[in-house]
This record gives C-alpha cells, sequence and structure tokens, in this order.
C-alpha cells in the first residue's frame, strides 16, 4: 500500500500546485481587457487615466469604484462577501475592501478577490522599460510589447514597438555559428539555427515554443517576424556645447570654416594697430 499522506505534506503540495497555477496564468494574462488595467474617467476633472483609487491629478474618489480583480461596480447579496450586507445591493465605497499595492486600484470585499488579487495581480512588477517607471508614477494605463513580452507605459509604447523588431548583429546568421538563424529571442534580439536553440538534457513540449537558450523567452521563427538587422549611422553629429568654462573652441562638422590663409590677412589693419602702440609706447 502507499504510504500515507500527512495534513503538512499535504499543503504543502497544494501551496506548491497554487504557486505554479499562479506563474502560468501570470504570463497568458491580457493587460488590455484585465480591470485593473482599464480605461477611467475621473467624475471630478475629467481626466482619462487607467483605473486606480484615487485620481492622478486632483486625488478624488471615484463615485462608483471597479474592482481589480473581478471587474464589478455592484456587490451582490449572494456573492462570498466578508461584510454582510443583508438583501441590499452596495455600491461605491460600501463594496471596497482594499486598495492593492502594485496596480493602485481598488479591491472588493469579496473574499475570492481579497485572497487571490495581490497574488495574481498582473502589474506585480510593471515597470516600464523605456522610462524605468512604475504604475504610481505616471496616470496612463500599463501594456507589454507584442514582440519582446516588457511592460510599456502608454506614453512609450507605439514609439517601442516601432523600433523593436531589429537584431543586435549585422546580420541572420546564428550567434554561435555561420549558419543562417531559423529561430530568433525577441528578448536578447539574436538569432539561432536549429541545433543551437536546444539545450542538452532539457525536456521540450510538443507543440510549444522553444525557449530561448541564453533567456528563457519563447522564440519565434525568423520567417514569421520582419525583423531587420543593425544598421549603423556614419558620420559625425552635430552636439551643441554651451560651456562657457572651456577654453577650448568647440567647432561641430556643420559648422566647420576653413582657417585663413596668408594672403587672406589684412595687412594694412594690424600695421595701424602696431603702429598705435607704438605711439602710446
Amino acid at each position: 500500500m502507499p504510504k500515507k499522506k500527512s495534513g503538512a505534506r499535504k499543503k504543502a503540495e497544494k501551496q506548491g500546485e497554487r504557486q505554479r497555477q499562479i506563474r502560468t496564468a501570470h504570463g497568458r494574462i491580457n493587460l488590455g481587457i484585465h480591470p485593473c488595467n482599464l480605461a477611467m474617467e475621473c467624475d471630478k476633472c475629467g481626466s482619462k487615466q487607467k483605473n486606480r483609487a484615487f485620481c492622478y491629478f486632483c486625488s478624488s474618489v471615484q463615485k462608483l469604484p471597479v474592482c481589480a480583480h473581478c471587474g464589478k461596480q455592484k456587490c451582490m447579496k449572494a456573492s462570498d462577501c466578508i461584510i454582510r450586507h443583508g438583501s441590499q445591493h452596495v455600491t461605491g465605497m460600501s463594496m471596497v475592501g482594499a486598495v492593492c499595492d502594485f496596480c493602485e486600484a481598488w479591491v472588493c470585499h469579496g473574499r475570492k478577490c481579497l485572497q487571490s488579487h495581490a497574488c495574481e495581480c498582473p502589474l506585480l512588477d510593471a515597470v516600464c522599460m523605456e522610462c524605468n517607471r512604475d504604475v504610481w508614477s505616471h496616470g496612463g494605463r500599463m501594456f507589454k510589447c507584442s514582440f519582446c513580452d516588457h511592460f510599456l507605459c502608454e506614453d512609450d509604447q507605439f514609439e517601442h514597438q516601432a523600433s523593436c523588431q531589429v537584431l543586435d548583429s549585422e546580420n541572420y546568421k546564428c550567434s554561435s555559428c555561420n549558419r543562417l538563424g531559423q529561430y530568433s529571442c525577441m528578448q536578447c534580439k539574436v538569432c539561432f539555427c536549429e541545433d543551437h536553440v536546444r539545450r542538452k538534457g532539457f525536456k521540450y513540449e510538443r507543440g510549444e515554443a522553444i525557449p530561448c537558450p541564453k533567456c528563457g523567452f519563447a522564440t519565434k521563427e525568423t520567417k514569421d517576424l520582419s525583423v531587420s538587422t543593425r544598421r549603423y549611422k556614419f558620420g559625425r553629429q552635430k552636439h551643441e556645447d554651451n560651456d562657457d568654462d572651456d577654453d577650448d573652441a568647440y567647432y561641430s562638422y556643420n559648422t566647420y570654416e576653413a582657417p585663413l590663409s596668408f594672403a587672406d590677412l589684412d595687412l594694412n589693419e594690424y600695421g595701424s594697430e602696431s603702429d598705435e602702440s607704438d605711439a602710446d609706447g
């Protein structure tokens, strides 16, 4: 007969399974439709922003807060509330139970939302890779790049995605050999061939994307991506130097002036200056 599991063993296995579910669900959450990242318009100042407990611009509380986990604005009497409100349907601050520390939005007083939202919040480590701002530092929504899967704020999402499909190499060859790279990792910005994309001793699931051997991000076939290689902009760039303490004169490439020759010098001007100095002496 199999050995009977103890209570601590069952609890540890249940907790481990729960952690695996959280990790797998965290990468599959669609930020565009998740309640914690919905678009909100302030009742007082009318500014459009992400779903928040307090307005980012005027710090006012909204009349109808939206739960960051389930997205409801009205708590029904048949829900799993930790606060019993009888046969009444409550709205506003009567249905609020907590504020999320990560997405800065209200969480309703439902037991399931309060227990699981802090662990499953998709904005748990949401820091924009372009400006290094988190949710509390700007008023816009958060997005993920469809190529490299990094977090982006609402101000930098279009500019980043337009320049994200660029490899760090000058060609499409594998980073380990001289063959054509059939798989590309958009986080490492490198290509791999069929032999170097697979690691020895690693079990690959059938039908799933092959992970990158460097960072573990899911690779894609290079032919399915319209990626380009690294480009160089030759030539000297123009820079403005406003430092008055610098004694050396700075001339850019565009403002370069040829030196004067001996024939271009006005000898009469220099001669007059020398005569005046002799007269003063």
